[in-house]
């Protein structure tokens, strides 16, 4: 992941020619200036609430002084996964402050401010300032309220109760909890173009609840936690929901539009757009400037991260893509009404109406798109009429030719190695190039048969294949009539290409 996962900064501060008395005042007054709610001051310190442009959590400050050192403390609080700089700033900002207000104030303002504040002393309380290390039970609690809604997260632990629950079901009725395969996956919902554009609309929404394994849940949840704890405060539980649906179906949609036959499956459509609703949210004004900076730089570090790394085989980037697009687009569509409750705190109806038109404009450009995806299908998803439509029973034919002769060109590398090198060298030319060959031209003679656009795809794929089988015997075949090894490497280089066209083929059902 791209975001840290410290929840605590700690600095002493040393403040010259004050005594304790006048240093714990000057302390109290600065964290007053920045806003901070005091609460627990005792002889040797305080602790405040540090405010946060979220309505759940914040960050813990403390102050403990002794031998007129400053122990300052900023801590995470609440279901917070990492502080993403800001328990540093706040030290920061604190020290700036109190500095600033050192040189306004004289002995004299000191030590009024000191007797007004001993009302609020408690002597001998400072043991409150110092936290116990967390009991087992109280770290287990700790974890437990990341599945319990709560007010200001109330939605996020239900959509990740759902999600386990999903993956416990499935594995109880035997499906491998590390590799799923492709029927279980079908069979549980997965998104997947020709059972999706054939009837099963609802795989649509069901994929976005299903995962590939407890590695792909895990990860999944976790960044699932982090936005939630960070966004559903400030969207609320209506906003929030929906932004979830609606970025999880356009995930998915894009995903049927990129992929003829990928099984696509998992959360992470869905959660990156809740990070593209945040991203949208950091580039206006309804975050607290001091926070935005450090957001910005963790989100989006996060969102290059995780689509880079989506380049690789076997990730859906385009359900990423699809999700992160349409919540910049739900992020940029909530402001208004998020606005008007930030700087009015008063009721409207605002909400309703850009949660309204947003559901509109998203899903009606789903169903658009959606209407664009091909319905050709793979060979095993296909009904009898298509079967008549395509030429298909006739390229099954081609098909158990070309596999009987590459039977007959790969037995030329079983030769074995007492061989004589005439005879391996006839076997070679015209047993094996001879073979590949003859599967060329029968790929060129099923390419004019009508046969869905998929299977046009992996015939090209297979002519590659020929080709590059053809380069390596013609390799072999030099190496054997010299007696050379120079060009081994150039083989080993071939083979490489070889094997990645066969798992391709071998992805896409041939």
């Amino acid at each position: 992941m791209a975001f840290g996962f410290n929840q605590k900064f700690k600095k002493d501060f040393k403040p010259e020619n004050l005594t304790q008395e006048q240093l714990l005042t000057m302390a109290v007054e600065t964290t007053k200036k920045l806003k901070w709610d005091i609460s627990q001051v005792s002889e040797n310190g305080f602790i405040a609430r540090v405010k946060s442009p979220y309505s759940s959590f914040g960050e813990e400050f403390r102050i403990i002084i002794r031998d007129g050192i400053a122990e300052l403390k900023s801590e995470i609080i609440g279901s917070q996964m990492g502080d993403r700089g800001k328990n540093k700033a706040n030290i920061s900002l604190f020290i700036f402050n109190f500095e600033v207000l050192k040189e306004t104030l004289t002995e004299e303002e000191l030590a009024e401010l000191y007797e007004t504040l001993k009302a609020d002393i408690v002597a001998n309380e400072d043991s409150l300032l110092i936290k116990a290390p967390l009991t087992a039970g109280e770290k287990i609690n700790e974890f437990l309220c990341l599945f319990i809604p709560t007010e200001g997260y109330f939605i996020t632990p239900i959509l990740i109760d759902l999600n386990i629950l999903v993956f416990i079901l499935m594995v109880i009725t035997g499906v491998n909890a590390f590799m799923p395969d492709t029927d279980s996956l079908i069979l549980w919902g997965a998104n997947v173009r020709p059972l999706t554009t054939g009837g099963d609309w609802w795989r649509i929404i069901t994929n976005c609840f299903l995962h590939i394994g407890v590695y792909h849940l895990l990860m999944n949840m976790y960044a699932l936690v982090y936005i939630g704890v960070l966004l559903e405060p400030y969207l609320g539980k209506a906003r929030f929901a929906t932004a979830y649906l609606l970025t999880g179906i356009a995930a998915s949609v894009s995903s049927l539009w990129w992929h003829d036959l990928t099984i696509s499956a998992g959360a992470s459509g869905a959660i990156f757009g809740m990070y593209g609703v945040f991203l949208a949210m950091l580039t206006t004004n309804l975050i607290d400037k001091s926070a935005r900076k450090a957001l910005l730089a963790s989100i989006g570090l996060f969102v290059f991260y995780n689509l880079a790394y989506g380049m690789k085989e076997g990730i859906d980037n385009a359900a990423h893509i699809g999700g992160l697009v349409s919540g910049l687009i739900i992020g940029y569509g909530f402001y208004p009404s998020l606005k008007v409750k930030n700087e009015d705190d008063r009721e409207y109806d605002s909400k309703k109406i850009s949660i309204g038109i947003l559901s509109f404009v998203i899903l009606f450009s789903c169903y658009l798109v959606f209407l664009q995806v091909p319905k050709d299908v793979d060979k095993k998803f296909l009904t009898q009429q298509d079967m008549k439509k395509y030429d298909i029973e006739k390229y099954d034919a081609k098909m158990k030719e070309f596999i009987s002769s590459e039977a007959e060109a790969l037995a030329v590398l079983s030769m074995p190695k007492e061989t004589p090198r005439e005879q391996m060298l006839i076997e070679i030319k015209n047993r094996g190039i001879y073979y590949w060959n003859d599967n060329i031209q029968l790929i060129y003679e099923v390419e004019k048969y009508n046969l869905p656009p998929f299977i046009h795809h992996r015939n090209k794929l297979l002519f590659e294949y020929c080709n590059l089988r053809i380069k390596s015997y013609e390799l072999i075949y030099k190496s054997v009539e010299n007696n050379i090894e120079t060009v081994t490497p150039q083989i080993e280089d071939i083979n490489k290409q070889i094997e990645k066209i066969i798992t391709e083929l071998s992805d896409k059902g041939s």
